[in-house]
This record gives structure tokens, sequence and C-alpha cells, in this order.
């Protein structure tokens, strides 16, 4: 990764975060430009550091996202925050045109998120607990797989960008915080904590 390949990232307002992403066509895929830019996705991610981005947070409107997660971003955690957030370890994936659907009878669960778009405020969300996903790859081979926890919501998140949409218009309201006060105040304690005080239902 070099320092031309991280991408500015774009922020809230801007147009191209609220348009539908355009689908990929699978031969694209495997040309240099489409392979360059899941390059520069890739280092983008990593410098933020985060753990998805999607193209329009890159300014193209395209239906692509790279995910990845694993023990140098949830260091942080204890066991227990680990433990009840099902964060477990995703291996860095590209998304090409994903179609997200729940799971059948897994529910939904909340937690806080934050979004490399929307930066210094996080917010209560519940998403489905587990997913299936079925999208292309890189290769423009197909992908389809379920996926819970930590996992899902990551794939929900950035299919959401593809979308149009920002977590924002999915959060509890009442729960939206600065990250200084959600360190303060809410990491490491259940989201019960936070809707008790903050009035609101999960």
């Amino acid at each position: 990764m070099s320092a031309e390949d991280v991408l500015p990232i774009v922020q809230c307002g801007d147009p191209v975060l609220r348009r539908p992403a355009q689908p990929v066509d699978p031969a694209v895929l495997r040309t240099g430009a489409l392979r360059r830019l899941i390059a520069q996705m890739r280092a983008t991610m990593e410098a933020a550091p985060g753990v998805g981005l999607a193209a329009p947070q890159v300014g193209v409107g395209i239906q692509l996202a790279v995910v990845q997660d694993g023990p140098e971003r949830w260091e942080h955690l204890t066991e227990e925050e680990r433990a009840a957030r099902e964060r477990t370890a995703l291996p860095f994936t590209v998304l090409a045109n994903p179609v997200v659907t729940p799971a059948a009878g897994d529910g939904m669960v909340g937690f806080y998120e934050g979004c490399l778009s929307v930066p210094g405020l996080t917010a209560l969300v519940a998403r489905h607990r587990a997913v299936r996903v079925r999208a292309l790859d890189e290769h423009g081979e197909p992908i389809d797989q379920v996926l819970s926890g930590w996992p899902a919501r990551i794939v929900q998140h950035e299919a959401d960008h593809l979308g149009g949409r920002l977590y924002l218009d999915r959060a509890e309201t009442r729960s939206l915080s600065t990250a200084d006060t959600y360190a303060r105040l809410w990491a490491g304690r259940p989201p019960a904590d936070a809707a008790a005080a903050l009035g609101f239902t999960l």
C-alpha cells in the first residue's frame, strides 16, 4: 500500500452517498481499472481504519464493496464484548452486486455502529443477526454464504451504502452520540444500559 492508493472518503451530505449504485458488469471485474479500484478501496479501508468500504464512499457509484475484520480491529474489546457482538474474523472479501437477505429464524440484534462517511458519531442500529449474501467476487465468481454476528452487520452496512442509505437512516435516534460521549458513557456496556438511560427500547 502506498499513499497514492489511499483515496479521499466521501462525507455525508454528498449526493453520491444517496443515489442507488449501478450494477457492475461481471466482465468489467476482470479489467485492470476495476482491479486498481479494488486495491485502492482496500488500502483506503485499511488506512482509515475500517472494516468495510463501499465504492460510493470513494465517489464511484457502482455496486462494489470490500469488507474485512480481524483481531487488529477488535483488540480494544474485552472477551465479553467480543462474544456479545459475535465478532469473528472476516477475511478480505470483494462483493460485487451483492444481494443480502435475512437468514431465517435468527432475529434482530442492536449494537452501536459508526461510519467512515459520518465521522465523529455513533448510534445504535438493529440489524439481522444472520444474513445470506449472494454476490460476485473480484474474479466474477459467485459467492453464496450465510454470515452471522458482526460479519453479518458489516455486510448489511455496506449493502445499505450501495442502496443509497446510511446507518443513520436505520439508527435509534435517541442513541445518537459523539464518539467521545460513547467512549465515556457506553463503550464496554450492554446496549440495554444506553437504552434505559436514553429512553429507547431495543
